[in-house]
């Protein structure tokens, strides 16, 4: 549960048509970026979350890559009852922003699992741990898929308009709409914040109830950074937001004054 919300949170958007996404000319983000979020489960502190993104000499397919790592913990009484730590990578290029390869590193309780894979976008496959699969003509990570959206040129976006991403998890390839909702203005314990907000579409069942919605709202600004998330699950909510964030490309020019 706490894997698929978090990365559910985090998703990318592409658009319906086949056509291949291209992101702006510089990335929104930099080396050195870091952002700190708390997950909570109604009044309570559930989870906690860091993003960063840090330098490598490391190269695939003699390219420059960014390291981008996520890592996730329980907290409070949730760490006392199901314990986890887990982390993520991704090494994605530094010009179109796809990756080359990810991995995870999961504990949770006693579990424990160790995965990677290896992305040829030339060649629209992945390898993985379970075997070789085919792709799409732009196929993510789920972290990739989040810095890729980022960088994504939003502004003759219209509300209602929709978006679908094609992205690799669980050795399969799944698709996951966003609609655009509209502008907001988002308060949170950073201030508050013009926002962009969408809604990833979620499926109902053991987690969600049948009308749940997931809203994301991201700076209005050149960081495109999520602030705030927000659902419905079948026993109260869960919120995810933003309380650090540090080494921005941009300043935070979204940021609006307390009253």
């Amino acid at each position: 549960m706490k894997k698929l919300l978090v990365f559910t949170l985090f998703f990318g958007i592409k658009f319906l048509t086949a056509q291949e996404l291209k992101s702006i000319s510089q990335p929104a983000f930099q080396v050195g970026e870091e952002l700190n979020y708390k997950l909570k489960y109604g009044i309570f502190t559930a989870a906690e979350a860091k993003l960063k993104i840090n330098d490598t000499d490391l190269k695939f397919d003699d390219k420059s890559v960014f390291h981008l790592v996520a890592e996730g913990r329980t907290s409070g009484t949730f760490d006392f009852f199901h314990r986890v730590r887990n982390r993520y990578e991704s090494y994605i290029d530094r010009k179109e922003l796809t990756p080359y390869l990810y991995t995870e590193n999961i504990h949770e309780s006693s579990y424990r699992r160790n995965d990677k894979a290896r992305f040829y976008q030339d060649q629209r496959k992945i390898v993985s741990n379970k075997g070789t699969f085919k792709g799409d003509n732009q196929t993510f990570d789920v972290i990739s898929a989040y810095y890729f959206a980022r960088s994504l040129d939003v502004s003759k976006i219209t509300k209602g308009d929709k978006f679908s991403m094609t992205y690799f998890l669980n050795d399969e390839l799944a698709q996951l709409e966003i609609e655009y909702v509209g502008k907001e203005v988002v308060k949170t314990a950073l201030g508050k914040f013009n926002c962009l907000k969408f809604s990833p579409s979620i499926q109902p069942g053991r987690i969600f109830r049948k009308d749940s919605r997931l809203y994301l709202w991201v700076t209005d600004d050149g960081n495109r950074i999520p602030v705030k998330a927000h659902v419905e699950v079948l026993v109260g909510s869960i919120t995810m937001e933003l309380t650090n964030a540090k080494g921005l490309k941009f300043p935070l020019t979204a940021k609006k004054t307390e009253p």
